[in-house]
C-alpha cells in the first residue's frame, strides 16, 4: 500500500489525505545519483540526516523538505507554518556562512551523510536564511542552557539554513541494518489494516522496556485494537543503549509477556531532540503519519535532566487547538511495584507507603547494570535483564562512567 486509501478506517496522514513520501525510485533514483555526481555537496549531521529519511518516507508528510524562514520562525513561536499547518519542532537543514555564499537560489545540491559516504538526497535550494539559535531554542526547549543536549545541538549548527524540496535518495543503511524493524508509515499502515487494527496507539522508547513500560502498554491494550512499539534507531546521547540491544531486550518482552498479535515492533530512523512537550507532539504528528490513533504519554516523555516536569509532555496536548492533530495522547500516570499491593500500580491505585514501592526508571536501570549491582525483584523482566547484563559486561570502564552520567531517563 504506497497510499493510505480515502476508504481506510486508519486516522487520515497530518495534514493531507494520503501519504507524501520523498523518495525516488526506479528510474528516477538511478538518474538523480547520476545527476548528483556533478552537483555541489553538503555533508549534512545525523539530526538532519534523521530527517531527510522521515521525509523520504513519509514520515513528516506532508512536508516536502526544509522550512524556510517564515515556517521556521512561525514553528518556533507559534507551532504552526505560514500555511496554518501544526507543526511543533522545526526541521531545517544548516550551513556554514562560507558553505551557503556558494549556494546559489535555485540551484541543485546534492546532501550527503556527515562523513560524505553515501549519497542521501537532492535540495533544490530556495531560500537562504539566518537563524536566531537563542530563540529556537528558548521557545522549543524552553532553556539555553548548553548543557542540554538539543540546546547542544542546535548551537552547533551553521548559522545559515538552506530551505527548499528535497528528492530522496540513500536510506542511511536502516533496512538492512534493522530488517523487519525499520517499517516505513505505508508498511505499518497496509499491516495494521491486514490485523484488522484501527485505533493503535503508540509506544515511544529509547530504553529497553522494564516493568512500568510494560505495564503503559497494556494498559493501552484495554482500550484500543494493538500498539506499536516503535522504537527510535538514530543516534543517541553518551551512555544510552544502542538500538540493536534495546531492540533484543524488547523482542524477548513481547515473545514471553504479551498475548501474540497484539504490539507490533517498528523502528524509525530521528535522532533524539529530548525536546520534552515539544518532542511529545512531534511523536504525536509523526505516529499519526504512521497511522497510529493514539500516543502512550508517561512520566518525563522525551525530556532529560530536570528541565522539564514530570508531566508537562502531557499537559501541553491541552494547550493546542484540539484540530491540531488527529492522534491523541493516551496519559498515564507514573507506574511502580507495590510489594503490598503484589502488582504494577499508580499513585491513583496504591495507599502503601514509598518502602513499599520499587520505583522504576531507565536512568536507576543502567545505573544497577553498570556498576554490577543486583536490579531489585519486579524491576525489570529476567529475560530482559539477561539480554541487558550481556550488553554491559562488555562494556569498558568509561563505558559505564558514560551510562552513569548519561542523564535522567527519556523515553
Amino acid at each position: 500500500m504506497d497510499h493510505m486509501s480515502t476508504l481506510s478506517k486508519l486516522v487520515k496522514p497530518h495534514g493531507s489525505e494520503q501519504l507524501q513520501p520523498r523518495a525516488l525510485t526506479g528510474a528516477d533514483r538511478q538518474l538523480a545519483i547520476t545527476r548528483a555526481q556533478t552537483l555541489p555537496r553538503l555533508n549534512i549531521s545525523s539530526r538532519e540526516a534523521g530527517d531527510v529519511l522521515m521525509l523520504g518516507i513519509g514520515g513528516f508528510t506532508p512536508l516536502t523538505g526544509f522550512m524556510g524562514e517564515a515556517d521556521w520562525r512561525g514553528v518556533c513561536t507559534q507551532m504552526r507554518c505560514e500555511n496554518g499547518l501544526f507543526w511543533p519542532i522545526p526541521i531545517t537543514l544548516s550551513a556554514t556562512p562560507e558553505q551557503a555564499a556558494d549556494f546559489a537560489i535555485g540551484s541543485e545540491i546534492g546532501l550527503w551523510d556527515a562523513n560524505g559516504h553515501e549519497l542521501l538526497a537532492i535540495l533544490t535550494l530556495r531560500e537562504k536564511y539566518r537563524i536566531d539559535k537563542a530563540l529556537e531554542c528558548c521557545e522549543v526547549f524552553r532553556t539555553n542552557d548548553m548543557a542540554h543536549p538539543g540546546v547542544a545541538m542546535v548551537m552547533q549548527q551553521g548559522e545559515i539554513n538552506l530551505a527548499g524540496d528535497i528528492a530522496v535518495i540513500g536510506d542511511g543503511r536502516f533496512p538492512q541494518e534493522y530488517p523487519g524493524i525499520y517499517l516505513t508509515p505505508a508498511q505499518t499502515r497496509a499491516l495494521f489494516e491486514e490485523k484488522k487494527w484501527y485505533t493503535v496507539a503508540a509506544f515511544q522508547t529509547r530504553n529497553p522496556m522494564h516493568r512500568s513500560h510494560e505495564h503503559l502498554v497494556k494498559s493501552a491494550l484495554e482500550l484500543c485494537d494493538g500498539v506499536l512499539i516503535h522504537s527510535l534507531l538514530g543516534q543517541l546521547k553518551p551512555g544510552d543503549i544502542p538500538a540493536e540491544v534495546r531492540q533484543e531486550a524488547i523482542s524477548v518482552l513481547v515473545d514471553h509477556y504479551f498475548v501474540k498479535d497484539t504490539v507490533m515492533q517498528a523502528g524509525y530512523p530521528l535522532d533524539m531532540r529530548y525536546a520534552g512537550p515539544r518532542e511529545a507532539l512531534l511523536h504525536a504528528l509523526f505516529r499519526q503519519n504512521y497511522g497510529c490513533s493514539h500516543l502512550i504519554v508517561g512520566r518525563d516523555h522525551a525530556g532529560v535532566g530536570d528541565y522539564y516536569g514530570p508531566f508537562d509532555a502531557q499537559h501541553i496536548f491541552d494547550e493546542i487547538p484540539r484540530a491540531s492533530l488527529l492522534t491523541q495522547p493516551l496519559k498515564f500516570e507514573w507506574a511502580f511495584w507495590c510489594n503490598i499491593c503484589d502488582g504494577m500500580v499508580t499513585q491513583r491505585s496504591c495507599p502503601h507507603s514509598d518502602a513499599e514501592r520499587v520505583i522504576v526508571s531507565g536512568t536507576k536501570l543502567r545505573k544497577l547494570l553498570a556498576e554490577n549491582q543486583k536490579v531489585p525483584d519486579h524491576f525489570s523482566r529476567p529475560e530482559v535483564l539477561k539480554v541487558l547484563q550481556k550488553y554491559y559486561a562488555g562494556l569498558t570502564d568509561t563505558d559505564k562512567v558514560e551510562v552513569q552520567l548519561s542523564g535522567h531517563s527519556a523515553r
